[in-house]
């Protein structure tokens, strides 16, 4: 019996067997144990679902992903896959007891009741999808269209230079490599492709958007006749100042392809045609160069070429539109006074119905029947999997998967508190108290300065910035959402836009004094933390503090905004929220705010984090903090990876990151 399947035996024992006891503190290893939940489809039926758990191996410092098939009704759920592998982007064929999965780049199939797993494609691809009669099977893979030099010039084979004529020739951690992901359908027989590739888009563009587009970004409607994928059809420095990308569609009748969005400057996604074939939703941002505008829930009537926004009185997101049954209905996520929660709205009359609300982030969905199956977590919650009534709105929960080490876990106590800022505005901050929290005792504290700028701080379950983890290490996290977040309607969103800092610094600042003044909190040992725009705040708190914080940590930050304009690769970013480039004459006032012209002021210990592999906030960023701090006499340490980018990935690069992040605060809060 391979180690594998010893580990698949203990983990399934320990889903009926884990201990209720919850004495256990929350540590970096003990949370790179639980199981990671991911819902994957649901059966046509709407009886089951699909689901995986991800699995990270600390000493072999990689993971695994095994499928479950989860019974809706009873709840129950068993293995489909192999411990030994990695399986995603579970889908069911139409009208069999078929279920096809990814392994290994390749296309694989098993029967709902188990079996041995056969393979149906012997190309990599990278997303699938079946037609609704199950005689095609859509998928994208990767297509070499550009040159490189050693092919342009024959006679130097081995050279590894590169002749660049265009931006965006890297992106978010990895340098472009001469390759597209393409789109194209083969016939099926239930047994294998027929090898007669049918190209849908050949092109030098990518669909879905790279790097983090998924098959959400791609339809095909019930009738077979309509294709319809999301695609920015731009290259090269135009591509990195740009977000419009638009959803083109490929008829299957006529194989014409039409831009339906070709009028539309934002982003257009997350196309979902209507049972009957006959509308076509998606989520369109209204203004260019602004990847964090309002997601406005569009419609189109595939014969008229009619189009609606079905949210216009709507102040808020609509993310990942999905049809009812009937055509009817359409079901999204948003968020509303900063968590997640799911939304209907009837087409007809435009009315929207909240169907969930709490302290917790419904985080995907699908439409199941009578229900929405989903995944939903907290703050003190890792993702598992809940059904929810349409008709009722009666949530329940389904799996219990994370209960292997979560219910020995002493819990965190998580709170809203509402905070005046310097203003008047009222602000929404989280409050983490450590487990057995006593307020007669002094506690230190974090305040999280959240990243983005326009990323939601809700109730998501993180294994990087993990608040139960902070408040396990007896520290109180505050968690404020200043201004630049959505969760607040459009205009606190917006509010940061060429004001980096002003308000949204005086936000953290109000924070910072309110958490002082709460019982159990010492003023006297304060820290702030953040990663990308929160590692901005955290170095420029560093020069404008006035003696509130003892330390401070930064994560891929922002120090110097002037050699970040021209060091970043998505320029609609920087364009956008800084309002234009530093030689612009006048120069934009954002750019008075960058940390590095108040590092004369710097008196506080700092740790710098940075990696290699960040293209978005390049590395040179933390090495110049890092760099100020040592020669302006400050206590600092600088914590590198040369292989991760923007975020952490690695399990046991991620256990150091989290050790060295608490020896420090322990260093200089605990003393």
């Amino acid at each position: 019996m391979t180690r594998a399947f010893l580990l698949l035996i203990v983990f399934n024992m320990s889903l009926s067997t884990a201990s209720t006891g919850q004495n256990q503190r929350l540590s970096p290893e003990l949370l790179w144990q639980i199981g990671r939940v991911g819902l994957d489809c649901v059966s046509p039926d709407g009886k089951y679902a699909v689901y995986g758990v991800q699995q990270y191996h600390v000493t072999d410092n990689k993971s695994t992903r095994v499928l479950y098939l989860l019974d809706v009704q009873s709840g129950t759920s068993k293995a489909l896959t192999s411990p030994e592998a990695t399986a995603s982007d579970a889908a069911f064929r139409p009208s069999t007891n078929k279920i096809g999965f990814l392994q290994d780049g390749k296309l694989w199939e098993i029967n709902r009741d188990g079996g041995a797993p056969v393979q149906i494609s012997e190309m990599e691809i990278n997303g699938f999808m079946y037609a609704a009669s199950g005689e095609s099977v859509l998928y994208t893979r990767d297509v070499k269209h550009d040159e490189t030099a050693a092919e342009r010039n024959t006679d130097l084979p081995q050279t590894t230079g590169r002749v660049i004529d265009g931006l965006l020739f890297r992106h978010w951690k990895s340098w472009h490599d001469y390759q597209y992901s393409n789109l194209f359908y083969q016939i099926f027989d239930g047994n294998k492709l027929d090898g007669k590739e049918i190209a849908i888009m050949n092109e030098a563009y990518d669909t879905p958007l790279q790097p983090m587009g998924g098959m959400e970004q791609i339809t095909w409607g019930a009738d077979t006749r309509w294709i319809v994928y999301t695609c920015r059809k731009l290259r090269g420095t135009a591509a990195a100042q740009s977000t419009n990308s638009d959803l083109y569609g490929y008829d299957t009748f006529t194989n014409q392809t039409v831009n339906f969005t070709a009028d539309l400057p934002g982003y257009d996604m997350d196309p979902v045609i209507s049972p009957d074939g006959k509308y076509l939703a998606w989520t369109s941002m209204e203004h260019a160069g602004y990847e964090a505008d309002r997601t406005r829930l569009m419609m189109l009537d595939l014969q008229t070429k009619k189009r609606v926004e079905l949210t216009k009185e709507w102040d808020f997101e609509a993310n990942s539109p999905q049809w009812s049954a009937d055509g009817r209905h359409i079901y999204f996520l948003s968020s509303i006074n900063f968590t997640y929660q799911l939304y209907e709205i009837e087409v007809a009359t435009r009315k929207i119905r909240p169907l969930t609300s709490g302290i917790y982030d419904y985080t995907s969905f699908k439409v199941a029947g009578k229900n929405l199956i989903a995944t939903r977590t907290a703050m003190d919650q890792p993702a598992e999997v809940y059904a929810v009534s349409i008709e009722d709105a009666k949530e329940r929960k389904l799996t219990s998967v994370t209960d292997v080490v979560w219910k020995k876990v002493a819990k965190p106590k998580v709170e809203r508190h509402t905070v005046k800022t310097k203003d008047g505005k009222s602000m929404n901050v989280w409050m983490v108290f450590p487990p057995n929290f006593d307020p007669t005792q002094k506690y230190p504290s974090i305040m999280v300065c959240q990243g983005g700028p326009q990323s939601a701080l809700s109730q998501s379950f993180s294994y990087r910035w993990n608040y139960s983890l902070m408040a396990s290490q007896d520290y109180v996290v505050i968690a404020p959402c200043r201004r630049g977040m959505p969760g607040s309607g459009q205009e606190w969103c917006d509010a940061i836009q060429g004001d980096w800092g002003g308000k949204p610094m005086q936000d953290l600042l109000s924070a910072a004094d309110y958490a002082a003044k709460l019982p159990g909190v010492d003023p006297a040992r304060m820290a702030a933390a953040g990663a990308s725009f929160g590692g901005y705040s955290v170095y420029w708190l560093a020069g404008n503090h006035n003696k509130r914080f003892k330390a401070f940590i930064a994560h891929c930050g922002i120090f110097n905004m002037e050699s970040f304009y021209t060091e970043t690769e998505e320029l609609w970013f920087v364009n956008h929220d800084f309002e234009g480039a530093f030689w612009n004459n006048p120069k934009p006032a954002n750019y008075k705010a960058s940390p590095h012209l108040y590092v004369q002021n710097w008196d506080t210990p700092i740790l710098v984090i940075h990696n290699e592999l960040d293209l978005r906030i390049p590395v040179t960023q933390g090495i110049q903090a890092f760099q100020a701090a040592q020669l302006r006499g400050i206590p600092s340490k600088f914590l590198y990876f040369p292989d991760e980018g923007h975020w952490m990935s690695k399990p046991q690069n991620s256990i150091l990151w989290q050790r060295t992040f608490f020896d420090f605060l322990k260093e200089h809060l605990k003393r």
